[in-house]
């Protein structure tokens, strides 16, 4: 999954594709690159973020996302707001990516009636204090608890489990610590048959392990996300494609021929 961004605040690209001339621009780029699906952002969830009203959001997103999907992109739409995936969703997104795992009041009811894809997150309180002080008692175990309950208000709801995707959401609401636990027990999180997704590309963790700035932090994103694969995640969210499908292309080989093929 191929990050895009059109904000004028996200963490690492802020303003770069805040247009939609460069966003498509750039979107394209990055499917030429390889990526599958290509993830479209409309507001920043990174710490400290403001919130934008559904309206602004939707005139962000909708230009990009019809004309990606009217090339035959698969595209998704990185929202929490009900308003935001309908909108979406009639424009021809193929998949709603939720940082709040549809909690919003009407946003089960819109994705059921549908018939896209739903990336579920997990994050312990709002972008905007979500860092201030992250609390757990056994941050494995209550994650994959909140996804599994997640999973199940949608197959309730009339979802397919073909449907539905999860993510542990690295750095919504977690500490360094909590962090490197999710990813060293990723394949505990949820059942077998729910696919993970991780999204780790040049966040704060990293630059913690590092000591490199946001616009730094490529090869440790690739080793990160990598780790994910090797831990069971079917999904990486990255900003860096490129890089990330030549690593899985090794490491694809290398389990081709563990098994044989």
């Amino acid at each position: 999954m191929g990050i895009v961004n059109t904000t004028p605040d996200s963490f690492s690209d802020g303003g770069v594709c805040f247009d939609a001339g460069p966003a498509i621009t750039h979107a394209l780029k990055l499917a030429e690159a390889g990526a599958d699906i290509l993830d479209i952002g409309g507001e920043s969830t990174r710490p400290g973020a403001r919130v934008v009203s559904a309206d602004e959001e939707i005139r962000r997103v909708l230009p990009v996302i019809e004309a990606l999907a009217g090339r035959g992109l698969c595209v998704s739409i990185d929202t929490r707001k009900p308003e935001v995936m309908q909108a979406a969703i009639a424009a021809g997104a193929s998949m709603v990516n939720d940082v709040a795992a549809l909690r919003e009041p009407g946003a089960v009811g819109i994705v059921a009636a549908s018939q896209v894809a739903v990336c579920l997150m997990h994050m312990q309180g709002e972008p905007g204090s979500m860092q201030a002080a992250p609390t757990y008692v056994d941050v494995v175990r209550e994650v994959g608890d909140f996804l599994v309950a997640r999973v199940a208000v949608c197959e309730a709801a009339g979802m397919a489990r073909n449907r539905l995707m999860v993510d542990p959401g690295f750095g919504f609401g977690k500490t360094l610590a909590h962090n490197l636990s999710l990813l060293s027990h990723l394949d505990r999180l949820v059942p077998a048959d729910v696919p993970v997704m991780a999204g780790m590309s040049r966040k704060s963790m990293l630059g913690a392990l590092t000591g490199r700035g946001v616009d730094d932090r490529e090869f440790a994103g690739v080793a990160a996300h990598l780790a994910a694969v090797m831990r069971g995640a079917r999904a990486v969210r990255v900003h860096d494609v490129a890089a990330m499908r030549d690593a899985l292309a090794v490491w694809n080989a290398l389990e081709g021929e563990v098994d044989g093929t």
